[in-house]
């Protein structure tokens, strides 16, 4: 039996293309991740259109709706992303819904979304900020995407810039990040310049955790500094924001108890608790596909406003 009613979920990451087919009630038919050749032109782009139709012919038709997530951040009507400063050249202003839809007679519309806004939405659908009204979301990996429910609707501010929280300043007379914000949240925890951080000691974050677990002290000074500077922004965010939970996620959270465990010590150390109880920390649940499956339910016409 074909399954036709279900949506498509499209997540382009920094090296390949995450995919997602689910239905309406949040059921996955099918999922792939592909990598692609970064130094190729517009070699991701082939693969999402290749990915697309591979998926369609699956599950028997055309998918009743089409999303997309890509870093950067989408331009105000939703068809592209923006800004999308040193990487993944030719995604500024592409067009998703005419680059996949062709000349097709009124093509529905294949709204693109930041990366880290859609993890959420897929975290909130279907993972571990579900029943949240308040929730925010960082997403720890080469640098850090953020993303903020706020009254139960995704924060987008006046230009869709809004939950980018890893470029919230720690230290204003650090090195600048991407967007030119000097000691960011990015720049004390992101993997991107774990070399630099390290003296070169270490190349990968997974790299200086393993030394850590295994007693390095060395490891272990620089890691539970990290940590304990993003809790002091997790901290600022609780003030700024008030969510109920917190969600880490992204290939750093995969630390799993050495990144929870002194992450919740040190929260609760500059938490404001004026609550009944502290907010939560929670991991994220949908791993690398949260991004595709809040594209896909993005494309069913949920919170687009």
């Amino acid at each position: 039996v074909l399954i036709m009613n279900y949506a498509l979920g499209i997540d382009l990451g920094g090296s390949s293309v995450k995919a997602v087919a689910v239905t309406p009630e949040g059921q996955r038919l099918g999922d792939t991740n592909v990598s692609f050749d970064e130094n190729e032109p517009l070699d991701w782009a082939a693969l999402i259109q290749r990915i697309v139709q591979e998926m369609e012919s699956q599950h028997g038709g055309r998918a009743q709706a089409i999303g997309l997530s890509a870093p950067g951040f989408a331009a105000p009507d939703g068809r592209s992303i923006a800004v999308m400063p040193g990487r993944l050249h030719g995604l500024e202003g592409l067009d998703w819904t005419e680059f996949l839809h062709g000349a097709t007679a009124n093509p529905s519309l294949v709204p693109v979304l930041n990366d880290a806004h859609a993890a959420l939405l897929g975290e909130a659908w279907l993972g571990a900020a579900r029943g949240f009204r308040h929730v925010i979301m960082l997403t720890l990996g080469t640098g850090v995407g953020g993303a903020a429910i706020v009254d139960g609707k995704l924060l987008r501010g006046a230009l869709g810039r809004a939950g980018h929280l890893g470029h919230a300043c720690l230290d204003p007379d650090g090195t600048p990040d991407i967007c030119g914000m000097p000691g960011s949240l990015e720049t004390v925890i992101g993997n991107y310049n774990i070399a630099a951080r390290t003296g070169g000691r270490f190349a990968t974050t997974h790299a200086l955790v393993e030394a850590h677990r295994a007693g390095n002290a060395f490891a272990t000074e620089v890691w539970l500094k990290s940590v304990r500077r993003l809790a002091c922004a997790i901290g600022s965010f609780i003030n700024i924001l008030d969510p109920e939970a917190v969600i880490i996620g992204g290939g750093i959270a995969r630390a799993d108890a050495a990144l929870f465990e002194p992450l919740e010590k040190f929260v609760r150390e500059v938490e404001w608790n004026v609550g009944p109880a502290p907010v939560k920390i929670l991991p994220a649940q949908l791993g690398e596909l949260a991004g595709a499956y809040g594209a896909a339910w993005h494309a069913r016409g949920e919170n687009r406003s």
